[in-house]
């Protein structure tokens, strides 16, 4: 992109873009069937707080056979990205195929009490299915262990017609979901395959202290018994005939819960694990280096069904034949538990940009969950106050941040180097500046409205 050009030359230049980023690619009404005639059946298996610390995308230290077996018979995406850094948010967004700031999901865990149900023409998934015909089912209470977790950000009727797909009637098709807890804290350890603390490498911005790396261990062995559940579910879908004729969407609800990832937009916040198996039509083993946004599992899920995608939703398949890679992705962090902030972010295949809403506030605002459930966030506190703190972790913990942060993901994957203040970088910081602004207007981003403001009018 050349520097000398006007906002508005540039915006003329990336319409077709930017219409790509906030529409979804029209649904092709073609009944998607298994060579014997049967309907596809869609599953998706959510883990909890899940990076991509698996066995399948490098971790030579993780053992997660069954994961890693999944990736080896569909396609393993590596650059996938949900819209939120926590889970509610992140799984209202998944949910419907739409962001959750478009939506007035996005401060986490609003809206339970206040009756505050979807904008009008827009349904979960779970409820497209079913107006299809389709059993759903979100497992809940039986062996395969599922959550049942939902925790969207609105009201809506049970869009789950049941708790597992044993349930649905003889030769129906279903869509289903299984919320397994790992690697949600608190962590569990897995006797099986213990992983020595002293064997982590941490990044730069980690204390490299016992308590962080102990922590970082146990979190890796909870991610080893996510694997074991996968397994037993990846079993029982083969153990009734199911596996041919099922599409499994496998993916995290948000980054890895370590103090600096979960809650913020950093890459350890939005970067998650997505596998999909979709037997006889995707090439095993194959791998895409695309950029992908989580609420594209929404539109994609529905499309290879055969059932219509909205023109409204963000969202869009990942497998229509017409489909162009996504040239940005948007991420956004509002209220967390008791926790006031409001981040927004957007990459390109190489950039990113946060914006910080709230500069004059430390990132380590007081949060009684992180404060509870996260030993390193106490840890740092205790280091700085004892001004042992190297230059990289100190920027976490310091009293204020900066309104803006640009990061070169090539040559700084940890997002310690802000170059906003860098001429050099002038030109990919105004692109980004525009971009980010032009999704904030476009999809009517409510995150600048007061929260009691929203729900009482809303």
């Amino acid at each position: 992109m050349q520097s000398d050009l006007t906002r508005r030359q540039f915006l003329a230049r990336s319409a077709a873009s930017a219409a790509l980023v906030l529409t979804g690619l029209r649904g092709r009404a073609r009944a998607m069937q298994s060579p014997d005639g049967r309907r596809l059946n869609i599953l998706w298996i959510f883990g909890d707080d899940l990076g991509p610390e698996l066995g399948c995308y490098g971790n030579p230290l993780v053992h997660t056979p069954h994961i890693d077996r999944l990736a080896a018979e569909g396609v393993r995406f590596t650059r996938a990205f949900t819209t939120a850094p926590v889970c509610s948010a992140s799984r209202s967004a998944m949910a419907t195929g739409m962001y959750q700031t478009a939506i007035g999901a996005h401060n986490h865990r609003s809206h339970r009490d206040d009756g505050y149900r979807l904008p009008g023409g827009i349904i979960t998934v779970a409820e497209h299915f079913a107006a299809a015909g389709y059993f759903t089912c979100n497992d809940k209470d039986t062996e395969l262990s599922g959550t049942g977790k939902n925790d969207y950000n609105f009201q809506c009727d049970q869009p789950f017609l049941g708790t597992d797909w044993r349930q649905r009637a003889d030769g129906q098709p279903f869509y289903g979901q299984i919320n397994f807890h790992p690697p949600h804290r608190k962590f569990k350890p897995d006797p099986q395959h213990p992983i020595d603390p002293d064997l982590i490498q941490l990044t730069p911005y980690y204390p490299d202290d016992p308590i962080a790396r102990q922590d970082y261990a146990l979190y890796l062995e909870h991610v080893q018994n996510l694997d074991h559940l996968v397994g037993h579910a990846l079993d029982r879908l083969e153990a009734d005939g199911l596996a041919q004729n099922t599409a499994v969407f496998f993916i995290g609800d948000n980054g890895r819960p370590h103090f600096r990832d979960k809650q913020f937009l950093y890459e350890g916040g939005l970067h998650v694990p997505l596998i999909v198996r979709w037997p006889e039509r995707i090439v095993p083993g194959s791998v895409r280096d695309d950029l992908v946004s989580a609420i594209d599992m929404t539109a994609s899920s529905l499309d290879i069904a055969g059932l219509n995608v909205p023109d409204t939703m963000h969202g869009r398949s990942l497998f229509a034949p017409d489909r162009q890679p996504r040239r940005y992705i948007f991420g956004a962090r509002d209220r967390c538990d008791e926790t006031v902030d409001r981040i927004r972010s957007v990459r390109n295949d190489r950039y990113k940009l946060i914006r910080n809403y709230m500069p004059d506030r430390p990132y380590m605002q007081d949060n009684r969950y992180k404060q509870q459930q996260y030993p390193d966030w106490e840890l740092i506190k205790q280091l700085k106050a004892e001004g042992k703190l190297t230059p990289q972790q100190a920027l976490f913990a310091a009293d204020s941040r900066p309104p803006q942060e640009l990061y070169d993901l090539q040559t700084d994957p940890h997002e310690l180097r802000n170059l906003v203040d860098d001429p050099q970088y002038a030109p990919v910081l105004w692109e980004l500046q525009t971009v980010l602004d032009e999704w904030i207007e476009q999809t009517h981003d409510q995150g600048a409205i007061p929260e009691e403001s929203m729900s009482a009018t809303t």
